[in-house]
């Protein structure tokens, strides 16, 4: 008993434990399925001041980076600015994120240069990763980190070498596994590409490189963007309409390619009609000019219909703060086939979320991914119902090649509109190919061999699709931007093929197992053929060996007596007639060939003893049912008429003294026994006799021998 209970404790224990894992992991699995409101992010901006940006970043790009940065980090969140060389300092505080903070970041970013000696990135990152504020946690934290990446702490290149490995081995782990992402940028080319990608990538981060102020604002704002997603109102041909839930609204407005600031024009147009310049704007409009782009900011705006007078250049947008929020989950820097694209989008109002059917239905939600080359497709994510949860889903598998795209997701109400706008990278394994190439390339994985030669077939079809793509720009993402969308419609056009393979995947999967089994059968099946053939000719040696032991040279000397009386067995019986008139028919054709006496005396000895073999090769076949009837017959006349083998006997010496050949009579007696035995198993009497009688194989005089022996 106390064993039992003993178990049952421990089995019981054992299942607490389980629950105790399993319940998390179920919760998490179920929180990740769904969109929730972010908590405020922690952004850490990390400047490179070293000697050798001058190099890298001639114009001092950094300073209006860091302005942009300022400008659009939204209130609430937490930042700080460091810059580094030998030493580091500390810019601007790590604290709340206010109208101070912000003019303390501008006023102060005037003081970033390229005067520093040395590049001591680790000691950087160390003092900019100071937990205070985040009690320990850094699952918030982003590190936008703009450097060259060039580590500079000695002259020795082995000492930097080390402090390169201790930063991604040692400080960027122990961070890493708090929760930390880096976001670096590269301002050149020649920047320690290297080492700045493993950074990112061990991170979830992404590397960019940005050698122009337009690359280097619009690589701040994907890190921004990255860090702290902030809503959008779409731009649609110049415009923009603004609800009335709006309470600040922040439009982000490049220039042109060709503009300057002598030849930039820019106004914004009112819902009344009234028009918004630099030179002259009200006070609730805050209006900053950098080079290459306009930030304009509007508190409490007018709802309506808003017009943008001037050149809009790539990466433009406006953003909101109102309390209807739309919310989409945080999207990786990149995803693979193996590892999709997950998109939930959700709407909250005043903290929460959104379920109410006459809402949602009213709403129509997109999603439209463009290429780097502008290629774009639009999917709608609402259907006829809205979802009973409140959360669209999509997820989006493989795209048509590896490189970075551009996902929006659009929500048009009516009264409102929100955008989302991020940038993600699709990757591709080496030896891979992407977008519906790899549908093709599952087949094969699934069905070996005969795929193979089936795969190349379907193959063209679906690159064909790809190739009309540009023109209808919406019909390529539509398929692309789902998981299992694009498989489908490839596969739609020549449904028996992708069904053939799966018929041959499982009719060559059962052969695999089966055909094995049945090849071993057939070995073991071979096996036991062989053993039998090989029992059978070890028995019939065995028969062999046992005839010729009863049949020794003893023997037949005492055998003679009783073996002459087959010759009256042979006179009596019918069968044996023919055996003796064969001897005068071999003696009669002695004379017609003008043959020796000799060669007489060897045929009748043939002769002899091809009849003295059949009487004795019959008793020795026992099995035969045939044979068993004349066995009787020889037998009985042994017993009755040993006489008569007296008289057959003289009439062989007399013969055997006419040919003046006494060893054959000795040889007769030998080669009879060996004869038989020859006989009963082989029948190779004729082979033997062309040995003995010496005479050529091709010698005419024996051929009729041969064919008595036959008969």
């Amino acid at each position: 008993m106390d064993a039992l209970r003993e178990m049952t404790s421990r089995w019981l224990g054992l299942f607490a434990v389980f629950l105790a894992l399993s319940l998390p992991a179920g919760l998490n699995a179920q929180e990740s399925d769904d969109v929730q409101l972010p908590e405020q992010s922690d952004v850490r901006i990390i400047v490179d001041i070293s000697g050798s940006m001058k190099d890298t970043d001639p114009e001092n790009l950094r300073q209006p980076a860091v302005r942009l940065l300022a400008r659009l980090l939204p209130e609430g969140a937490t930042a700080g600015v460091w810059t580094f060389g030998q030493y580091v300092n500390m810019l601007v505080p790590h604290r709340e994120v206010t109208d101070a903070w912000r003019d303390m970041a501008i006023q102060r970013s005037a003081q970033i240069n390229s005067v520093a000696l040395r590049t001591n990135l680790g000691a950087a990152i160390e003092t900019a990763s100071d937990d205070y504020f985040t009690d320990g946690d850094l699952s918030r934290t982003h590190f936008i980190l703009l450097t060259d990446g060039k580590v500079d702490i000695s002259d020795d290149p082995a000492a930097n070498t080390a402090e390169e490995n201790r930063i991604l081995d040692t400080i960027v782990a122990d961070l890493i596994e708090r929760g930390a992402t880096f976001h670096p940028v590269a301002l050149s080319e020649a920047a320690d590409t290297d080492f700045l990608k493993a950074l990112a990538t061990e991170s979830g981060g992404r590397f960019q490189v940005a050698d122009t102020a337009d690359a280097l604002n619009l690589a701040f704002l994907q890190a921004l963007n990255t860090a702290v997603p902030q809503e959008q109102i779409p731009i649609e041909g110049n415009g923009f309409t603004v609800d009335e839930g709006v309470r600040e609204f922040t439009a982000l407005i490049f220039w042109g390619e060709s503009e300057t600031p002598a030849t930039r024009e820019l106004a914004l147009v009112r819902p009344d009609e009234q028009t918004v310049n630099l030179s002259e704007f009200p006070d609730n409009v805050r209006w900053a000019r950098e080079a290459g782009y306009d930030l304009i900011t509007v508190n409490e705006p007018l709802a309506g219909q808003w017009r943008i007078n001037g050149e809009l250049g790539e990466g433009s947008r406006v953003t909101v703060v109102s309390d209807l929020r739309m919310v989409v989950n945080p999207l990786p820097p990149s995803f693979t086939a193996d590892d999709p694209l997950n998109i939930r989008v959700g709407f909250f109002e005043e903290g929460a979320k959104i379920t109410n059917p006459d809402f949602l239905g009213v709403i129509e939600v997109s999603l439209s991914i463009t290429s780097e080359d502008g290629r774009s497709g639009t999917k709608v994510l609402s259907g006829e119902q809205p979802p009973e949860d409140g959360t669209y889903r999509d997820t989006v598998s493989r795209l048509p090649a590896a490189g970075l795209y551009t996902f929006d997701v659009v929500a048009d109400g009516q009264t409102f509109s929100r955008k989302f706008s991020a940038t993600v990278g699709f990757t591709v394994p080496e030896g891979a190919e992407p977008a519906d190439q790899p549908v093709e390339q599952v087949e094969p994985e699934v069905s070996e061999p005969a795929p193979a030669t089936e795969q190349p077939e379907p193959e063209p079809p679906v690159a064909e699709p790809e190739q009309p793509e540009p023109e209808p720009a919406i019909a390529s993402p539509i398929d692309v931007s789902q998981a299992e969308e694009p498989i489908t419609p490839a596969a739609q056009e020549p449904e028996p093929a992708p069904v053939q393979p799966e018929e041959k995947e499982t009719a060559f999967a059962i052969p695999l197992w089966m055909v094995g089994a049945a090849a071993g059968g057939l070995v073991v099946i071979g096996g036991l053929v062989w053993f039998a053939l090989r029992r059978r000719k070890q028995r019939q040696q065995e028969q062999a060996e046992a005839a010729a032991e009863r049949e020794t040279l003893e023997d037949l000397q005492e055998e003679p007596e009783p073996e002459p009386a087959t010759a009256p067995v042979v006179e009596s019986d019918e069968t044996a007639e023919p055996e003796p008139d064969e001897i005068p028919e071999v003696t009669e054709e002695a004379p017609e060939d003008d043959m020796s006496e000799l060669e007489a005396v060897i045929d009748e000895h043939e002769a002899t003893l091809k009849a003295e073999d059949e009487a004795l090769s019959e008793p020795e076949v026992e099995p035969a049912d045939e044979l068993e009837e004349d066995i009787p017959v020889a037998d009985t006349p042994v017993e009755e008429e040993p006489a008569d083998m007296d008289e057959d006997i003289p009439e062989l010496e007399d013969v055997a003294d006419a040919s003046d050949a006494d060893t054959p009579e000795e040889d007769d007696e030998e080669e009879f026994g060996l004869e038989d035995f020859d006989l009963s198993e082989f029948d190779d009497l004729p082979d033997y006799d062309q040995d003995e009688s010496g005479l050529p194989e091709d010698d005419p005089k024996k051929k009729p021998d041969q064919k008595d022996q036959k008969k």
